[in-house]
């Protein structure tokens, strides 16, 4: 599927269109505000410029009002009118009054207030005059002899500026038009070109659905930009979980059909037996096919908890456990196993409530369990098997503790393995699995698990640290 037509089931854009979209978006927002700012600036330029031309005329008409013989004289100059001539032949008006008294000119002619205006300081105003929009340059002079200010006033109509202001905007607008054009038109190949990488890393992929066999290896892509990078990193990890995660399964099916062999071997004997045998011999492999199946009853039963201890995915809300609750409901679980292998079980902490922790109850109950069913299993008759709960600013600890014959230094940390047992009294009827939940439920729940130093025995102390802040 070409990278430009890739979307959702939902209609999402390609991303090409998006990127598209995102490019253009700002470009068509800045081309309007160029466009506004430009007319706004076309405009000013096109008033300043012709108020330039208009205060020349001005001025060349104002120098030649004189007073002689105590009377005011002009001598309206061609030029000043030469001036203002242009394409659009726009029309010209001018009137120079002395006083309210017209001396020439255009009577009607929009007159200023004579206090508003400085003397010789040119002023300019709009104005309608004959249904036309007029641009009025105006002055005021004192002359020598004269009392009444004289006003000069030259105007005319807007038709040029109109045309020379839309020139200019149209010029404005063909050049965005041509810019915006151009951009969109080079953006597609530039995408193109720049999600190259990313089809390379999609390519990269799919190309692992056509193996046989899955290939959890890290992708082979190539340089990729930096923004890819994090991508294809992330993408690696979970390569490498899942092949983690496989390895795991197979390892962990090879071992459970392994273990789970045996029973089912005796059990098919003694079945065997229990056809052909005497009564005697019967009553004795039914014993035997009871015992097997108590083992493979627990080698499922331990399955199953690791499995859930493992359990990948989003873990379930957090809630307030108490310790000394799910302790004494794992000495009612374990108390009958107990009396029949002659194991006295101890609660040992301080008050009747116990110390709380974040976790998940089912979690806690699973690790005190099979702690509190290893120290029965592996003890000797007549030994005692503790929970002990202490509490503290920066933790909360659990020990579990018996009297059985401990385990060696070089040896505790490979007892954690999946079906690791050792030649200890009493092996025999464990399945290696205890441990192995015990510390992936205390993953989960972010708690260690770790040897305590007793002189005889063996204590498991899990510690919760608690949260700061």
């Amino acid at each position: 599927m070409p990278a430009e037509t890739i979307a959702t089931d939902r209609g999402t854009p390609a991303l090409r269109t998006r990127l598209l979209v995102a490019v253009l978006g700002p470009l068509l927002a800045a081309a309007i505000l160029i466009g506004v700012v430009g007319a706004t600036l076309i405009a000013d330029v096109v008033r300043r410029t012709n108020d330039r031309v208009l205060g020349g005329a001005l001025g060349a008409i104002a120098e030649t009002v004189q007073v002689e013989r105590g009377e005011v004289t002009l001598d309206l100059p061609a030029a000043a009118f030469g001036m203002l001539e242009n394409t659009e032949r726009d029309n010209v008006y001018y009137r120079v009054a002395v006083g309210s008294d017209l001396l020439t000119g255009y009577a009607d002619l929009p007159a200023p207030d004579p206090a508003t205006l400085a003397i010789d300081v040119p002023r300019y105003r709009f104005a309608r005059y004959r249904d036309q929009k007029i641009r009025i340059a105006e002055v005021r002079r004192s002359l020598p002899r004269i009392d009444k200010p004289v006003i000069v006033q030259i105007a005319e109509t807007l038709d040029n500026r109109g045309a020379l202001t839309r020139r200019l905007m149209l010029a404005l607008l063909i050049g965005e038009c041509v810019l915006v054009g151009a951009a969109a038109l080079l953006l597609r190949p530039a995408l193109g070109w720049s999600l190259r990488p990313l089809a390379r890393l999609r390519g990269a992929v799919e190309a692992r659905d056509e193996r046989a066999r899955p290939d959890f290896s890290p992708l082979d892509t190539g340089p990729l930009p930096s923004e890819l990078r994090p991508l294809a990193g992330a993408f690696d990890r979970l390569l490498a979980q899942l092949d983690t995660a496989t390895v795991g399964v197979r390892r962990f099916t090879a071992d459970a059909s392994h273990q789970m062999r045996t029973p089912l071997s005796v059990l098919k004997v003694q079945v065997a037996l229990a056809r052909r045998g005497s009564d005697a011999e019967r009553r004795e492999a039914l014993d035997e096919i009871a015992d097997a199946v108590v083992r493979l009853e627990r080698l499922v039963t331990q399955l199953l908890a690791l499995a859930r201890a493992e359990e990948a995915g989003v873990s379930a809300p957090l809630e307030a456990v108490d310790l000394r609750e799910v302790a004494a409901a794992v000495i009612t679980r374990q108390i009958k196993h107990a009396i029949e292998a002659g194991i006295d079980l101890t609660l040992e902490g301080e008050g009747t409530a116990g110390p709380v922790v974040s976790g998940h109850r089912t979690l806690i109950f699973e690790i005190l369990s099979n702690l509190v069913d290893n120290g029965i299993r592996y003890n000797r008759r007549g030994g005692t098997v503790s929970i002990m709960l202490e509490a503290t600013e920066a933790a909360t600890t659990v020990t579990i503790a018996d009297d059985g014959p401990g385990i060696a230094p070089e040896h505790r940390e490979m007892v954690f393995d999946r079906f690791v047992r050792l030649e200890t009294p009493g092996s025999s009827e464990g399945s290696g699995l205890g441990l192995a939940i015990v510390r992936s439920a205390a993953a989960r729940l972010d708690a260690t698990v770790a040897f305590g130093d007793t002189p005889s025995g063996t204590a498991v102390i899990i510690r919760f640290v608690r949260p700061t802040g």
